[in-house]
């Protein structure tokens, strides 16, 4: 039957994530821990431990208690990594929000957990955070720090900005470092005895097919091991540098990234705040980075940057491909031109810490594209059909998951929760996969209705509930068509009211500012009706090929 369990010789590791990092420190205290070349910072294990615990002293200096909610909206920074860290030594739950994020998705996000601190940076790419704030927290002008009271944010009492300069009713990051005093240090004492590692420790938002975003929450022990066993497969060693040009807002950075290099004293690399790929090569080549991480747009921006050929990356040895499938031609040229020739590709989801599945660093390199490898260690997968009945090896059916991996739930939601998490714990991932005699997995499609561009998960219905409160705007339907940089991009289909006008222009600039930028669709098509079955179901598949044939866009597959 399609069933695996992960077997291994090594256990789960039992200990919360600020003991991990104390325990790194001792372990690891002069070594390099974290290098962050856009902003000059290097620091070592022990350097790293003792200005988080300034900073988690500081949180705790502000009244913040454990179980409360902080929010962190920023780029690549090593203020994200220390903040991610000392809110695990404070016992907060960090509350990851996209960068990309906008007005409508930001408050909603503080709302949905009920933040009670908002750590954010002033700027970033077209982003003006702190004009954004002004916006949706007027009362910030008039407010001490401390003791906003904003309508549109009725929890949110601390903002705090990074940088330097000062800003109405925000704190200083920075300046928390030198806020505590010895009754924090003794607060963090007692806490480092009190928390535990099944506490939850970190909020990740994530969609479905019917409505706004979720809150995934994960504990300590969801999120250290499954950092742990990512590197146990890539067989990192406190001898490893990882290139981290993947968003830390996302699994992908703060979990099988940063978490992996603090269970293995291997070196946090961050090449710039977002994803450069010349930055990124050149600080595979100066930094002597023995990993990489990416999904496949980010590799092939690499691999065909017009200056790659000048750079010396004979240091690297493996990494991850993660977020969309990867054609083979391109995994040849990362184990070729990149010398990554025990890179490995990983599957999961947010709910599931993420990694499920990985492929191993000797896996043939047709296995390596042609799957997602086999079930990670201490993790049961089983393949079911649409009665929840177990399928025969080789036969599709929907990937569920369990063990130590599988979230808390989603925060606040316990309907929503109950639809994907059943009474035996098995995790629904909405995903539809086949097991092989061997045990590898292959990602044949996709139960949800969701798209992936560019490795960013995109929920059609989350991007429809928002173009519905257009004022000139009907029905809408939103769907993934083929794109040959991003794997997907978004189209709409729109209906407009009756005697109503609107372009493709209006539409998009009703998104600006309000939603990321990559759920903004490409392509937009105004029409009269949509194709339905005869009980009245929307079949976007139609729409897609419709699409595909007047766009004469190549279809590739997504996994």
């Amino acid at each position: 039957m399609s069933y695996v369990s992960g077997i291994s010789h090594k256990p789960l590791i039992f200990q919360t994530i600020g003991s991990a990092l104390t325990a790194a420190a001792a372990r690891w205290g002069e070594r390099e821990a974290l290098v962050v070349r856009h902003q000059g910072v290097r620091m070592t294990w022990a350097e790293l431990d003792q200005s988080v615990t300034d900073y988690a002293a500081g949180l705790l200096s502000l009244g913040l208690q454990p179980g409360d909610r902080i929010g962190v909206w920023a780029p690549n920074c090593a203020e994200w990594v220390l903040a991610q860290f000392a809110t695990a030594k404070a016992g907060l739950i960090q509350v990851n929000i996209n960068p990309a994020y906008r007005l409508h998705e930001l408050e909603y996000a503080l709302n949905r957990v009920g933040c009670k601190a908002l750590i954010t940076a002033a700027r970033f790419k077209s982003s003006h955070y702190l004009e954004l704030l002004a916006q949706l927290l007027p009362e910030l002008a008039h407010s001490n720090p401390g003791q906003l009271q904003a309508a549109k944010a009725p929890d949110l009492k601390f903002v705090i900005r990074l940088g330097d300069e000062p800003t109405a009713g925000m704190l200083n990051f920075s300046d928390l470092a030198q806020a505590w005093s010895a009754r924090e240090c003794r607060q963090l004492v007692d806490l480092a005895d009190t928390l535990q590692p099944d506490d939850p420790i970190n909020i990740q938002f994530t969609s479905g097919t019917t409505g706004s975003p979720k809150g995934a929450t994960l504990t300590h022990f969801n999120i250290l091991n499954n950092g742990y066993f990512v590197g146990e497969a890539m067989q990192f060693t406190e001898q490893d540098r990882l290139c981290i040009p993947v968003p830390f807002y996302h699994c992908f950075g703060m979990v099988m990234a940063n978490l992996n290099c603090v269970t293995h004293g291997a070196t946090m690399v961050i090449p710039n705040d977002g994803f450069d790929p010349m930055l990124t090569l050149q600080a595979v080549q100066e930094e002597k980075c023995t990993a990489l991480y990416g999904v496949p747009t980010m590799f092939i921006a690499e691999l065909d940057h017009p200056e790659f050929g000048k750079f010396d990356l004979s240091s690297l040895r493996t990494g991850i491909m993660a977020g969309a499938s990867c054609p083979i031609e391109v995994m040849k040229r990362v184990v070729n031109d990149m010398h990554m020739a025990e890179v490995t590709i990983a599957y999961g989801m947010t709910e599931t810490s993420p990694v499920s599945f990985q492929s191993a660093t000797d896996d043939p390199l047709e296995r390596r594209v042609s799957t997602v490898g086999r079930v990670h260690p201490h993790v049961q997968v089983k393949i079911v059909d649409d009665q929840d009945r177990t399928v025969p090896r080789g036969a599709r059916g929907e990937i569920c998951t369990r063990g130590y991996c599988v979230m808390r739930g989603y925060w606040g939601d316990e309907e929503k929760t109950r639809e994907v998490l059943d009474a035996a714990g098995w995790m629904h991932t909405g995903d539809l996969g086949m097991l092989d005699a061997d045990g590898f997995c292959n990602i044949v499609g996709r139960v949800k209705d969701m798209v992936i561009r560019g490795g960013e998960n995109i929920y059609p219905r989350e991007v429809e509930e928002y173009l519905y409160s257009h004022p000139q705007i009907q029905d809408v339907s939103v769907f993934g068509v083929p794109d040959e940089k991003y794997g997907e991009e978004l189209c709409a289909w729109v209906r407009l009211k009756e005697g109503r006008q609107a372009t493709e222009e209006d539409i998009r600039t009703f998104c600006r500012d309000q939603i990321a930028h990559y759920k903004i669709p490409r392509y937009i098509r105004f029409v009269h009706e949509f194709p339905m079955t005869v009980t009245g179901k929307v079949q976007k598949f139609l729409m897609r090929e419709r699409m595909i044939q007047e766009l004469d866009l190549k279809t590739q597959q997504s996994a």
